[in-house]
């Protein structure tokens, strides 16, 4: 199973009143498009003001919820689950209007007559979402598709039934069916709703179970959003700041236990600088998670549930029987699914921690002698959704640019590419196809029609 997703795309049917349930929304929503489709720039703002205050309004049950599901500390759900979502509607709110503006060309045949770009709704959408951040990898898309005039069908991840039931009620009490619904259970509600001729998905999970949605897609020519993962590479460059390179890993690592799908998932740097990054991240997760000897469990994720936790005791036990070094952490306590956070080094290819995206608090090191060698490791593999390069060399960082294909880039820090909502996010092959946030959340869900219109005649 993968860290991200269901369990694989098999399962039992579901019951014949779920598929009636799901075909008798879906046909609601396939008659109400046209009128979502016409809705003004207001009409879609006064919407999504209101799907911006009922979760504002259920903060504390979001949190409540989310908590009860993956034991995420509850800072971290605030920001992730709530304000960046609520920040998120609010960006769109804020833009609408001229997002929604055709763009004016002039026509080269003749200059006389006007074209234009209309950004119109794709129709009836299908938003998937995972359970490493339930309700704000759901709502964030969801408020772009809102924006861009679509009506949506939803389906939160079975592995979080109470963020499911709390999203259900704030879209019960938003919308109304014939726009947007959400169902709640388990793998087989998925499998019904990838039945249906949907105009768009927005899948968000693994790589494997991205095929099955755009196999799914195909069947319909539905155009597709996968954000998937993949592993993420870091490179550090000779003369970087390995104190700062330190604290960031360490950081990024605790971040949702490692549960985050742009989570560092493996380092190259120096052999004369690799001492110090361990001592630089065991003192950093020392300092962020420890007091006198135990660590403090309220402050880092557990691992989703045992499925996973076997999954990734896996990688870090085939490691170390083909002889990685454990030289931080790794400390794997089954009972309540904790991994602390644990750097492995002397680690080769043919491990499969190396060969997996490890989705856990776990990151193995691998040293190199000049840079050419690491940009043949990562062209040799596949496109991964994020990729991070500590260094000072403007040529050295250009020439990974030039030579590596990734999602997204960061220089000299983690996540920033993700977190600035005037870049795209999106991988590329492997790790996803399309992107979103901002505008081009708004532009994932809309299709770019042409319009020519010729001149009246005389």
């Amino acid at each position: 199973m993968h860290p991200r997703q269901e369990s694989p795309m098999a399962s039992t049917a579901p019951t014949a009143d779920m598929t009636q349930e799901i075909a008798r929304v879906f046909a609601l929503q396939q008659a109400h498009q046209w009128d979502v489709k016409a809705s003004k720039a207001e009409e879609r703002k006064a919407k999504l003001a209101r799907l911006k205050a009922a979760v504002e309004a259920h903060a504390d049950d979001i949190i409540a919820a989310v908590r009860k599901d993956t034991r995420k500390p509850e800072g971290e759900i605030r920001v992730t689950e709530v304000l960046n979502v609520t920040a998120n509607i609010q960006r769109n709110i804020d833009n609408l209007e001229e997002w929604m503006k055709p763009t004016e060309i002039t026509p080269s045949m003749n200059p006389n007559d006007k074209g234009l770009i209309v950004y119109e709704a794709r129709g009836v959408c299908l938003i998937l979402g995972p359970w490493n951040f339930p309700l704000g990898l759901v709502f964030g898309p969801l408020a772009a598709a809102v924006a861009a005039g679509n009506c949506c069908m939803v389906k939160l991840t079975d592995l979080c039934p109470n963020t499911a039931r709390i999203a259900g009620e704030i879209v019960r009490e938003v919308f109304d069916e014939n726009e947007v619904a959400l169902f709640e259970g388990d793998v087989s509600v998925a499998e019904a709703l990838l039945e249906l001729p949907f105009n768009h998905i927005f899948f968000t999970g693994s790589t494997r179970v991205g095929k099955i949605v755009m196999a799914a897609a195909a069947k319909h020519l539905a155009t597709v959003t996968l954000e998937l993962g993949g592993k993420s590479p870091v490179i550090i460059d000779e003369g970087a700041d390995i104190d700062k390179i330190a604290a960031d890993l360490a950081g990024a690592k605790q971040f949702n236990g490692g549960q985050a799908c742009i989570s560092p998932d493996y380092v190259f740097v120096r052999e004369d600088q690799k001492d110090r990054l361990v001592q630089g991240f065991k003192a950093k997760v020392a300092e962020n998670l420890y007091a006198e000897g135990k660590i403090n469990k309220e402050s880092i994720a557990q691992i989703v549930n045992k499925g996973n936790f076997a999954r990734v005791k896996s990688l870090f036990d085939d490691a170390v029987a083909q002889g990685a070094k454990v030289a931080v952490g790794g400390d794997l306590e089954e009972e309540d699914l904790t991994i602390h956070p644990t750097m492995l080094t002397d680690v080769t290819p043919q491990m499969k921690i190396l060969q997996e995206e490890i989705f856990a608090p776990v990151l193995p090191v691998m040293t190199y002698d000049n840079l050419d060698q690491v940009i043949e490791y990562i062209e040799a593999r596949d496109k991964p959704l994020a990729l991070y390069v500590y260094s000072d060399n403007e040529a050295n960082v250009q020439k990974v640019l030039d030579r590596t294909s990734s999602g997204g880039v960061t220089v000299n820090g983690v996540f920033s590419h993700y977190l600035e909502n005037q870049l795209p996010f999106g991988g590329v092959n492997g790790s996803g196809m399309g992107s979103y946030h901002g505008y081009f959340g708004f532009k994932a869900f809309s299709h770019e029609r042409a319009v020519y219109l010729h001149q009246k005649a005389a």
